[in-house]
Formats: structure tokens, C-alpha cells, sequence
């Protein structure tokens, strides 16, 4: 059966079931979600507002959910792998699609016709007030301000093409510079700087495989590397050398409350998929890198930082692993789901973790569910059960 009339198919029943599965495991509520509207248009009636909505993926669609109750809001079809990032401010979510970049209202449980179209979306970056688009397809780079998103249009933004497309990333620094990763289809080498101007002031291209991005305290920025790390900072690169030969950073996560990145560890370059045991904390003041062994396997799609700036890693463990990010001591183990194992193909899912504030979301696709953990306590908040299992999980965030 094709896939998007499956995805209809189901719709109907999954919803129903939605409503009375999710008022069961929140205990009451209204039921908006079993008269959700399933083709992302506007309805007559404009939606209850969702609290501090979290946005997650499943096969042929998203569901929109209310951020403190995890009660399911509004489930849209959308056909295809899509994925799910922040835009920036307290609303939007950004989905990428196989046409390109969309915008999904998710407080109003909306797509919206805003789209930055092209072919392979790739990373979503905001930080400085600013949000940064890299389409893979074409190379090219859009950044705009989230706030202007509220207004309904697309945003007016800097625009900028590399020279040639690549599997590649960008984010523009309060002082309007713009970082931009260097690359073909083939090979991919550092990085670049722009000026406000779009004139280019600096280049580094000691970085093999260049991949992701996070920003640390004192606005250093880092991309990964095959063979280590490399930072930009007051208006120079640092290259941070892995203590092995291949030494593959190339997922971070960063925090403005702590000069250290985490990042993952690979070291097997000929691996069909390499379940590394170490993380890396890289010390963008004192040009460190340290390896935390964690006992377990992880997947991409675990890392993340807490309040106060610890590292955490969602390992094959099931637990929340809380990593002092000065230190590198393991402080404790926070229990979230049951123990499981990334799989092969990137896509498919497996459990993810998103954090914003105090709250750790965390996916378990094997069992359709979902938990909100207290990161101070360590106890869970609350739990549902979807119809669909869900791949990509992420929420509205304001301010970066």
C-alpha cells in the first residue's frame, strides 16, 4: 500500500485513540485532539494555543503536544523523513521536508506558508538572536530573526551560497560574522568567516569531514572534525587535536553558562556504524580535550545540556547519564526508558533526548511513549502513550 494513503488510513483511528489514551495517562483535559484537522490547513476555528508546545515526528506526520502535560494537541499529516528542530522564539518549530525548510506554528498547530525551499534541509542553528538555515542541496545559508516570524510573512534575511553544496552548516555571531563550513558533495575540509558585508576574513582548512556546531560561553564556536575539534574565537581559529589518529567529533552540544562542549567520539573510520562507550568535553579557554568513558553506547540523538550548563547523554543503558562538565565525573544516572540499540540506518528511530530548562524530554519509540523528567530530581513528571511511535522530538525555545 503506498505510504501516504497508509498514513491516512490510520489517521482517523489514531487520533480517537489519542484522546482517550492521552486523557487517561494525564488524567482529564478537553479533547481538541480527537477533532484535530490531519492536512496542516487552518480551520474555521483557530486551535487552542499550546503551552510551551513539543513538536515530534512520525511516519507520515507530526504531532503537536502540550509541553507540561504531554497531552496530544493536534496530529498533521506531512509524508516523508522529516525532522524537527527550535526556530528561536516561543511558537515556531522549523521542519525540514523533502521540499525544504517549513515552519510549523506549533503554539497555534499550524504549518504556515512560510518555506525556505531546497533540496536536502540540513542543520538549524540559533544563536545571538539570529536563526541560520543550511541547505544542503544548493549550499545555500539563510538567516533571519525568529521574532519576525510571528508576523506571518517570511522573514527579510542575509542570504549567503557556499561555493559549492555540501552536507554543511552555519551560524552568524552577535558581531554579524557568519561562520560557514567549506565542502563538495565528496569531501568536506573547515570552515570560513564572513563579515557582515558577506567579505571573507578568515579560513581554516585543517578540519577533515567537517561536521556540526555548538557555541560555548564567550562566544566560541566549534565544528567538528575527523581528527579533533576546531574553534573560532576573537576572530581566529584553534584547531583542538583528537588523542587519536581518527579521532571523529561530529555532533555537539554547547551551553553560554560553561566554556566546555560536549561532543561524541569515534575512532573506527571504517565502521558501518560505530556505537562508541566515550564522549568528548572540549575546554574552549584552555584548548583541551578530554574522553569520558560512560560504559554504554549512544546514539546522535543523545546529547544535550542541562540548566546549569552539565552534560547529559541519553545512553543504550536507558538512563540519562549527568557528566560534571569541569570535572568530567559522572555526578548520577537518571533512569528514562528501557535499555535499546541505535540501528543501522540513521533514520529509523530510537529514543531521543531534548532538554529545555529544567525538563528532560525523552522519546521511547518501542513503546510509543513519551516521559518528562525533572533534571534536579530526577523523577519522572509525567508519561504518555501515542498511537504512532515517533522519531525526532524537539519543542519551541526562545532565546539562545
Amino acid at each position: 500500500m503506498n505510504k501516504s494513503i497508509r498514513s491516512r488510513a490510520f489517521m482517523g483511528a489514531a487520533l480517537a485513540l489519542a484522546a482517550s489514551t492521552v486523557l487517561t495517562a494525564c488524567g482529564g483535559g478537553d479533547s481538541s485532539s480527537a477533532d484535530a484537522k490531519t492536512d496542516g490547513t487552518t480551520s474555521a476555528t483557530p486551535a487552542a494555543a499550546v503551552k510551551n508546545p513539543l513538536v515530534a515526528t512520525f511516519d507520515g506526520g507530526l504531532y503537536i503536544l502540550d509541553g507540561e502535560s504531554l497531552k496530544l494537541a493536534k496530529a498533521i499529516e506531512l509524508p516523508g523523513f522529516n525532522r524537527v528542530n527550535p526556530a528561536g522564539d516561543e511558537d515556531h518549530v522549523i521542519v525540514s521536508t523533502d521540499s525544504g525548510f517549513r515552519v510549523l506554528n506549533a503554539t497555534g498547530q499550524t504549518l504556515t506558508d512560510i518555506e525556505y525551499k531546497g533540496a536536502k534541509p540540513g542543520h538549524v542553528v540559533r544563536h545571538a538572536g539570529k536563526t541560520v538555515l543550511f541547505t544542503d542541496g544548493t549550499g545555500e545559508v539563510n538567516v533571519f530573526d525568529p521574532a519576525d516570524l510571528g508576523r506571518g510573512k517570511k522573514p527579510e534575511g542575509r542570504t549567503y551560497t557556499s561555493a559549492e553544496a555540501h552536507h554543511g552548516v552555519a551560524i552568524e555571531l552577535a558581531n554579524g560574522e557568519l561562520l560557514s563550513t567549506l565542502g563538495t558533495e565528496e569531501k568536506r575540509t573547515g570552515a570560513l568567516v564572513l563579515d557582515e558585508n558577506n567579505k571573507e576574513i578568515a579560513r581554516n582548512e585543517n578540519c577533515p569531514g567537517v561536521h556540526g556546531e555548538a557555541a560555548a560561553k564567550a562566544e566560541a564556536v566549534a565544528v567538528g572534525c575527523e581528527d579533533g575539534v576546531l574553534i573560532y574565537k576573537d576572530g581566529k581559529f584553534t584547531k583542538i587535536d583528537a588523542p587519536d589518529d581518527y579521532g571523529r567529533i561530529g555532533n555537539q552540544a554547547g551551553s553560554d553558562a560553561s566554556p566546555i562542549l560536549l561532543g561524541d567520539y569515534k575512532t573506527d573510520p571504517e565502521a558501518e556504524l560505530e556505537r562508541p562507550t566515550r564522549v568528548s568535553l572540549i575546554d574552549t579557554e584552555k584548548k583541551k580535550l578530554r574522553l569520558v568513558d560512560l560504559g554504554t553506547s549512544y546514539s546522535f540523538r543523545s546529547l544535550a545540556r542541562g540548566p546549569h550548563g552539565e552534560a547529559l547523554v541519553l545512553g543504550t543503558d536507558g538512563a540519562i547519564h549527568v557528566i560534571h562538565q569541569n570535572t568530567g565525573k559522572i555526578e548520577k544516572k537518571i533512569p528514562a526508558v528501557g535499555e535499546w540499540q541505535e540501528p543501522l540506518d540513521w533514520q529509523q528511530a530510537r529514543p531521543t533526548l531534548f532538554v529545555r530548562d529544567h525538563t528532560a524530554y525523552v522519546s521511547d519509540p518501542g513503546k510509543k511513549a513519551l516521559h518528562a523528567i525533572d533534571l534536579d530530581t530526577g523523577k519522572k513528571i509525567t508519561s504518555v502513550t501515542l498511537p504512532e511511535s515517533t522519531n525526532e522530538l524537539s519543542g519551541v525555545v526562545a532565546g539562545h
